[in-house]
């Protein structure tokens, strides 16, 4: 949403952006903390988007212990947030590295002092492979880990890395997929694996197998489960494979996990990466941290029908554990009947590809009036939310109602601020997000 990351940390923020009090001079974006602000409150302009930290940290805090207590690693998706300080947050709490969709979110994640990335991701062809080549070109630290699913972009990335001598190693990680990229037989990936180890230098060479399950989910939870399944078995499969054409000295990654079955990621392949001494496990999930009211919230629900979390040889409910920190916050516009209200929060404003957003909270003279359990989004237009009510419904023109999200990752890329809450819902920080 904003490239405002690229001028300082520390620049400064008007009514130009959303939640700013319209009329007050710029402040510096450390100072937004330390006004008082409450969304709910009357000064913030809305809609705006609000992190709560003491959620974050709580699942940070959990998601950590839970991989800890696996034997894995995890490498959080910077594409939820975009957020270099919430990445970096990740990495000082634990994480083994971050993970990214594109070169630009590596370039932001650079730039940023973040230099252990997985893009997880096919590219493109040749230019494609020479502009990641002249970011890396900048980065002589890095470590970049990336997925190939074909030999045209073995071929690419080999001749872009064969033309400069000024690039650090780069990774390249076998992709298995099912339902997006991703080699779909054995016999496929062995012709990549050729074509690598064939292409191999000291800067430019195998590092390992990955795969994304999340594409693999239907809607029916059995299938889901067999699709992941058969997704996992072909890549614990192929890494004795690998070992056969490498030997056993070279380190190598294994990565997957980059949905809400990180569960069924680990118990499915812990045991081939157990049995390889110089292999690690690196999960991949981002919006796990951010939780939600819509598709994390099911799909912590489905994990707790799979058994829940095994934290330390016990069972805990992934439903309980996790706690949703993302809201949007909005003023009812209109009553214009007596079962409707309409809010100012529209497509421009808030996810709505995974389910709509859900009123949790009514506010009205900067108090909380009361929870909204009844209320429900019926549509959003690009600036309007339709929201049907109970009869006799106490909603006014002029209240300010909290409502929980869908899908944190298209929710997130609608704002260039996310402000950082308290326990009372006072801004204490705000997090500039690069989504471009």
């Amino acid at each position: 949403m904003s490239d405002l990351h690229i001028a300082t940390e520390n620049v400064l923020i008007d009514n130009r952006v959303r939640g700013f009090p319209p009329g007050s001079p710029p402040l510096p974006l450390a100072a937004i903390g330390a006004q008082g602000w409450k969304p709910y409150d009357g000064r913030m302009a809305l809609p705006l988007i609000s992190l709560d930290r003491q959620a974050f940290s709580d699942n940070t805090e959990m998601m950590m212990i839970y991989v800890k207590s696996q034997g894995v690693e995890i490498a959080p998706h910077a594409k939820t947030p975009m957020s270099t300080v919430l990445a970096d947050a990740l990495v000082a709490a634990g994480a083994w590295g971050t993970t990214v969709a594109d070169i630009r979110q590596a370039a932001v994640l650079l730039k940023a002092g973040q230099r252990r990335l997985i893009l997880a991701n096919e590219i493109g062809g040749a230019a494609a492979a020479r502009r990641l080549a002249a970011l890396l070109g900048q980065y002589p630290d890095a470590e970049l880990h990336i997925f190939v699913d074909s030999i045209e972009l073995v071929d690419a990335l080999s001749s872009a890395w064969q033309e400069r001598s000024d690039l650090p190693p780069l990774g390249l990680m076998v992709e298995f997929g099912a339902g997006r990229a991703g080699i779909r037989s054995a016999d496929a990936a062995s012709s990549i694996l050729d074509a690598i180890i064939a292409a191999e230098t000291p800067a430019f060479r195998l590092s390992g197998i990955a795969a994304y399950e999340g594409a693999a989910a239907t809607a029916n939870a059995e299938e889901t489960v067999s699709r992941i399944d058969a997704l996992m078995a072909m890549t614990s499969d192929f890494l004795p494979r690998v070992r056969a054409r490498l030997g056993n000295e070279r380190p190598l990654l294994v990565t997957a996990g980059g949905s809400v079955f990180f569960d069924i990621v680990i118990a499915r392949l812990s045991a081939a990466v157990a049995a390889d001494p110089a292999c690690r496990l690196v999960l991949r999930s981002g919006a796990i941290f951010f939780h939600d009211h819509g598709i994390y919230e099911r799909g912590l629900a489905s994990l707790d029908a799979r058994g829940g979390l095994r934290i330390r040889g016990e069972r805990i409910s992934a439903a309980a554990g996790f706690r949703p920190a993302l809201r949007v916050w909005a003023e009812v516009l209109s009553r214009p009947e007596p079962r409707l209200a309409i809010c100012g929060l529209g497509m421009r404003d808030v996810a709505m590809d995974q389910g709509m957003p859900r009123p949790l909270a009514l506010y009205r003279n900067g108090a909380r009036l009361a929870n909204l359990d009844g209320a429900e989004v019926l549509r959003l237009n690009d600036q309007h939310a339709f929201v049907a009510l109970a009869d006799g419904s106490d909603i006014a023109v002029g209240d300010v109602i909290e409502f929980g999200i869908s899908h944190p990752c298209t929710c997130l890329d609608r704002h260039a601020i996310l402000y950082g809450l308290d326990p009372d819902q006072s801004v204490t920080a705000a997090y500039l997000t690069s989504f471009g």
